[in-house]
């Protein structure tokens, strides 16, 4: 038979077993025979008779169990705390780390405010605050904010007027290559042995250019050769017989898109086609970025293509799918960074 001691109690039954022997030997019962009696060990009464003597009786009264609630950091810690993980990266800070990771606030915390925290009281930290563990998004130190503001508080806006005053459309254009070694997905197999998917050795590209507008219209060419400027005038040529209204295209800096002989073709079709540029490093700000990670990871990286006519005709076959569903297409405005321009 399993033999039962104090510890099974309740914290109020232990605080009082305590009172009773420490009483108990008071009165001049011994110790041995109190051991018996109440069932206690000899180490643990020996424990109890030396609290008391080093205070007094109430020494013996239950203490709180558990993890202490609150926090070890001021309010004004904490707040600067999320302050510097959500502007500033850790290397900017000087600590050992590119990511923001538990290890990295672990060491900020002890640096900053002298505060040693394990590593999962740091996550419970982190929980508390709303901060979650993300996929970092990569932005070029050439980005210039100044210009970024000025295109969403000024330049897009004057856009929006003049295609209003114009009658015209705003369309929206990227281009893109497409790899057949390209992948992407997970694929479920046994624990600790990566799964091995087939595919030929080759390598064999295409590329791609689109344009999409805020209404869910979307036009597409893809394409063998590099991009250039030639290859841009096809694709506007083949956009203007399509489209019966002028639109106004913008595009990113890519020098196919600045060529000398595109600005003279430019100048011939003003009344017809009218190019903007979005400022420099600034992918984010463009909706058909969406559209092309979009093919990117479904219509090549979760496919096999075997041959480059099979990566064509499946790259052909998702944007045709696309063009079929405007709802997607006006989806890609739906992301932060692109809502200014899904009005």
């Amino acid at each position: 038979m399993k033999t039962r001691d104090t510890r099974c109690l309740s914290p109020d039954a232990q605080e009082d077993l305590r009172f009773r022997v420490v009483r108990a030997i008071r009165a001049g019962l011994k110790k041995s025979v109190a051991a018996r009696t109440f069932g206690v060990s000899r180490t643990a009464l020996d424990r109890w008779l030396n609290i008391v003597e080093l205070g007094n009786i109430t020494s013996l009264r239950s203490k709180p169990r558990g993890r202490p609630k609150g926090t070890r950091l001021a309010p004004y810690e904490a707040a600067t705390t999320v302050r510097l993980i959500t502007d500033r990266c850790p290397d900017q800070l000087k600590l050992p780390f590119a990511l923001w990771t538990r290890a990295a606030v672990q060491l900020l915390l002890a640096e900053r405010f002298g505060l040693e925290v394990s590593v999962w009281t740091v996550g419970r930290y982190l929980a508390k605050w709303g901060l979650t563990p993300q996929k970092p998004l990569r932005r070029a130190y050439e980005r210039d904010p100044v210009a970024v503001q000025r295109w969403l508080d000024e330049e897009y806006p004057a856009i929006e007027r003049q295609a209003q005053a114009e009658k015209a459309e705003i369309h929206w254009g990227d281009q893109m290559g497409l790899r057949s070694d390209h992948q992407t997905g997970t694929s479920y197999g046994r624990r600790g042995r990566t799964p091995v998917i087939p595919g030929t050795g080759q390598r064999f590209r295409c590329n791609m250019l689109a344009t999409i507008t805020n209404r869910g219209e979307l036009s597409f060419m893809v394409f063998k050769e590099n991009f250039n400027g030639g290859v841009f005038l096809k694709f506007a040529t083949r956009l203007l017989r399509l489209r019966r209204r002028k639109v106004l295209l913008i595009l990113d800096r890519h020098p196919g898109h600045r060529s000398a002989e595109v600005q003279r073709w430019l100048a011939r079709h003003a009344d017809r086609l009218e190019v903007f540029f979005l400022p420099g490093y600034s992918p984010d700000l463009n909706p058909d970025e969406f559209l092309t990670q979009d093919v990117k990871s479904n219509a090549l990286g979760r496919q096999r293509p075997a041959t480059r006519s099979q990566l064509i005709e499946g790259v052909r076959s998702c944007l045709r799918s696309t063009q079929r569903q405007p709802a997607i297409v006006k989806s890609y405005f739906h992301a932060e960074s692109v809502r200014y321009a899904a009005g």
